[in-house]
């Protein structure tokens, strides 16, 4: 029973990345075919590049070429990553080529607006699109395994290596068709698009790292624990310049918390020092697992689903 309980949850989880991926990969192609293209906005990394050609020879060669482009990158993520991101990468991008030619062919739409109605919403749709495809395992640009590669062998981020093809693919389009008005609206909409992709990935929850030193830790501790409900890890340290040994106390909040946090610090302590930082994610404990409780909620529901199917 407990391993077909654990097949079954890890096949329907299987399933469920795979569809987030294909439901990311259609937001990313409508973005690109319905207020990108009409509007002569190009993406950054290959698909911009994509974008450019088919901009020379025509729309229709739009998924040609990008298959084409990324073939390279799809053997760099097999030898450098691994297979199954080389299949996620794979899934992604043929669905994405898939989502052009049904949008460019049978939908036939296209938006037309104000610029910045444009740059945002269709920035926002292709972030939401790009955001969920990378937070569930794929990727549509090979210039993020181009970034991965390179920051394993320089000093080089892998925001740094995207950004500065990203630059050299919106010059290029400058330089090709002689308008440098498109370009630039390109690079404020990648901008919206990296910001709706963090949120994506991240979450919305902002999830912060709490530091606190004070002569009174302990009452500090007991008014966290029992007053607002949060767990704390109590570290020992000593003060660089007066050598005391001293308590520090290791807190992780909600962005929401904060101030109700606070104020609680300080009324038990006004000279506490407090050390805030973000936290990109929480892999454990209470705070970090309600991504992790939502997907288990999903996968029950899609077993039970199986279950009466079959």
């Amino acid at each position: 029973m407990h391993a077909t309980a654990t097949s079954s949850k890890s096949y329907t989880s299987y399933i469920f990345d795979y569809v987030l991926m294909a439901i990311g990969a259609f937001l990313a192609a409508f973005a690109i075919e319905v207020f990108l293209i009409p509007n002569k906005l190009i993406d950054g990394g290959i698909v911009g590049v994509a974008m450019i050609f088919a901009n020379m020879f025509g729309q229709k060669y739009l998924p040609i070429f990008l298959l084409a482009f990324n073939l390279p990158f799809l053997y760099l993520a097999y030898r450098s990553i691994g297979k199954v991101f080389l299949w996620h990468m794979l899934f992604a991008t043929l669905v994405f080529a898939g989502s052009l030619v049904f949008i460019h062919q049978i939908m036939s739409t296209e938006f037309q607006g104000e610029m910045l109605e444009i740059v945002v919403i269709g920035g926002a749709i292709l972030g939401i699109g790009i955001g969920l495809i990378i937070r569930y395992g794929g990727c549509l640009d090979g210039t993020e395994i181009l970034g991965i590669i390179i920051n394993r062998k320089t000093g080089f981020t892998v925001g740094q290596v995207v950004l500065v093809c990203n630059i050299f693919v919106f010059g290029t389009a400058g330089l090709i068709f002689q308008d440098w008005h498109p370009p630039l609206l390109s690079l404020i909409t990648y901008i919206v698009v990296i910001k709706i992709m963090d949120a994506v990935i991240v979450g919305l929850d902002e999830t912060k790292s709490v530091l606190i030193i004070s002569s009174k830790s302990k009452e500090i501790a007991d008014a966290i624990i029992n007053e607002l409900g949060l767990g704390l890890t109590v570290m020992y340290g000593r003060g660089g310049y007066s050598g005391d040994a001293r308590e520090i106390l290791y807190v992780i909040a909600e962005r929401l918390q904060l101030a109700e946090l606070k104020e609680l610090i300080h009324r038990e302590d006004s000279s506490a020092f407090i050390a805030i930082e973000n936290l990109h994610e929480v892999a454990n404990g209470n705070q970090g697992g309600k991504a992790s409780n939502r997907k288990q909620r999903i996968d029950a529901l899609l077993s039970r689903l199986f279950r009466r199917s079959n």
